[in-house]
């Protein structure tokens, strides 16, 4: 496939020549996902920097909760929306989001799961461990309340440290203990490095792999994403998902919104009257002055399409991304449809289940990619079978 648009595309474009802008798949597509189930029923809650209340997700959030500070609150709303909000909506719309906004096809694998939402970045929009323990205190006293049977964790600690008895190794240990499986991401530096909470041995550690929008395994590639060993000398990450080319809702009032609304149509229609009509409606959006509009052609254009890379635009709602980040909510999805097809499932049960399941990768090595590629129906069937 091309993209017409790309009529000088910059080096990391360049790099994937078999598919456009416009034409990112599905997660579901892109790992040839059959089953039907889609969470119904299971609670998943993801600790994460900041969210926002998208179309995408608001009907099914039971609670969201402001871990920033010791006094914690639990809302129906999210009032606060500052620069953080975008990480976690971007890992929550990922594993559960229901595509509202593209008629269906962007949606999560476990799109009718419910949500839970826990924001622990600081008031200096940082995110330490003091703040994801805060989010993990709140989360041993209020899992049963919420039902809540998978966490996602998408964010990580300030140093590396085998320490057994570290507050979040002790606080994932715990919740596995009392039957919430908990995935966490594992970095993104390449490097033999694990922060907690990435670094328990009973958490799911999920690193990532470039599946270049295809879902044909022979053109897969590695992701720089961290590995090495647990406090307890376990090997990880335990499995490895897509963590390249993801799509993701863009985040409601922002610049990159703004632009979005005008370049997604873009992306689609190329012509000549395509970007007359762009530049005549949407200047002041686009901050286009007189000058830029009146001069047009090649030289407004190539300013418009570059900007399209660098939001790295899909349509005016949604953008793609990248990292672990993004690669463990898929294992979240996943998990929540294995205890939708069996919810008497243990975390450990769910832990095994996807390691049998996965599929080794000969492109990366075995450190890097635990158990190897998450293989979501294999999964599904296994865990439906499961006693």
């Amino acid at each position: 496939m091309s993209n017409p648009i790309i009529k000088n595309p910059p080096k990391f474009i360049a790099n994937y020549p078999n598919f456009g802008l416009h034409q990112l798949l599905s997660v579901r597509d892109r790992m040839n996902v059959s089953t039907s189930l889609t969470g119904r029923g299971i609670t998943i809650a993801y600790l994460d920097a900041g969210f926002y209340m998208h179309p995408d997700l608001r009907e099914r959030v039971k609670v969201h909760v402001d871990a920033t500070t010791k006094k914690i609150k639990e809302t129906q709303e999210i009032t606060n929306v500052d620069v953080t909000s975008w990480h976690g909506l971007m890992v929550s719309a990922i594993g559960a989001g229901d595509g509202s906004l593209s008629d269906g096809y962007y949606r999560g694998l476990a799109s009718d799961s419910n949500l839970v939402l826990i924001k622990v970045s600081n008031p200096k929009l940082q995110v330490k461990e003091a703040d994801i323990l805060r989010g993990f205190k709140w989360l041993i006293d209020n899992h049963a309340k919420y039902d809540i049977r998978v966490l996602n964790v998408s964010v990580g600690g300030d140093r590396v440290t085998d320490n057994p008895d570290h507050p979040l190794h002790a606080s994932v240990r715990q919740l596995v203990a009392e039957g919430v499986t908990v995935v966490i991401s594992s970095g993104n530096h390449g490097s033999r490095r694990l922060v907690p909470p990435a670094s328990s041995p009973e958490a799911i550690v999920v690193g990532g792999y470039d599946d270049h929008n295809t879902p044909h395994n022979s053109l897969w590639t590695a992701y720089h994403s961290n590995y090495g060993n647990a406090h307890d000398g376990t090997s990880k990450p335990d499995i490895v998902a897509p963590a390249e080319w993801i799509p993701s809702p863009i985040l409601p009032d922002t610049f990159v919104e703004k632009e979005a609304k005008w370049l997604g149509a873009l992306i689609i229609d190329t012509t000549d009257n395509a970007l007359t009509s762009l530049v005549k409606k949407g200047y002041k959006d686009l901050n286009l002055t007189h000058k830029d509009v009146k001069a047009g052609g090649a030289v407004l254009y190539e300013d418009l399409q570059n900007r399209i890379f660098a939001h790295k635009l899909i349509n005016q709602h949604y953008q793609f991304v990248d990292g672990t980040s993004v690669a463990a909510p898929i294992v979240s999805a996943t998990c929540a449809l294995m205890l939708e097809a069996n919810p008497t499932l243990t975390p450990t049960q769910i832990r095994t289940i996807l390691r049998d399941t996965a599929q080794p990768l000969h492109h990366m090595m075995p450190e890097q990619q635990g158990a190897g590629a998450l293989q979501v129906d294999f999964a599904v069937e296994q865990a439906s079978q499961s006693t």
